[in-house]
């Protein structure tokens, strides 16, 4: 099994007052799969991601990734995990400002202690996937949000990971550039990537398999979307 939860927690500490974020999580995402987690704001979604990532740690319960005890890894191991198996894309983009598309994709690159000798092959083919190849050469900061985004999920890709972590990842997007990102999440998945997708709005979630709800920290159901949307039969991505 890829991911395996089990009584997951997150306590928070400050000062002495303790707030649970977190609470008793117990659940399994196979490799291939697309999962939703969805839930108000202060639900403990993005806690939750963060944890799946390797972001941050949990305060009880256990974390198997790949089979691996994740609890039992020090930080440097957590981190090369982190950047071999997992890609990232968060609402707010994250990219360098006034560096280059192409510098920006190539980013995790520089982090893997691996050697590339095929740096510009891995960044242009992972540019090519998001239909971004032609902005190579462009600043960040020349990019429309739906081209940032779409400039994210290449850094997410140049891996190779098995997962895709996205946080709110249409949150500051249009209709339209919102479901041009959500077309590429289902293609990825369809090419075998296993994407988890954290947002707060229904019509966004269906367009994964499978949905997780939370409600203040727990998990309140589990189950398969019936009714799933695709991206590529619909016009604009409601909000």
């Amino acid at each position: 099994m890829l991911i395996e939860a089990r009584q997951l927690a997150k306590i928070y500490d400050n000062e002495g007052v303790e707030t649970p974020a977190l609470q008793d999580a117990t659940f399994q995402i196979g490799q291939g799969e697309f999962v939703s987690i969805m839930g108000p704001s202060g639900s403990g979604k993005s806690t939750l991601m963060h944890i799946l990532g390797l972001l941050d740690r949990a305060t009880g319960g256990e974390y198997r990734l790949e089979d691996r005890d994740v609890s039992a890894l020090s930080d440097d191991e957590l981190a090369r995990l982190r950047n071999e198996v997992i890609g990232f894309v968060f609402q707010a983009f994250n990219l360098l400002p006034r560096t280059s598309v192409f510098e920006n994709v190539e980013l995790p690159l520089l982090y893997d202690r691996n050697d590339h000798e095929d740096t510009k092959t891995r960044v242009m083919a992972a540019l090519k996937a998001v239909n971004m190849e032609h902005r190579a050469g462009y600043l960040s900061n020349q990019l429309s949000g739906g081209e940032k985004q779409r400039v994210a999920i290449a850094r997410a890709l140049v891996n190779n990971p098995k997962i895709i972590f996205a946080d709110e990842p249409t949150g500051n997007l249009d209709s339209k550039s919102g479901l041009q990102v959500m077309r590429i999440f289902q293609k990825l998945n369809e090419e075998g990537h296993t994407v988890i997708l954290v947002t707060h709005e229904t019509f966004t979630a269906e367009h994964a398999k499978r949905i997780l709800r939370m409600v203040d920290g727990g998990i309140v159901s589990d189950e398969l979307v019936t009714n799933r949307r695709f991206a590529d039969q619909e016009d604009v991505l409601l909000k």
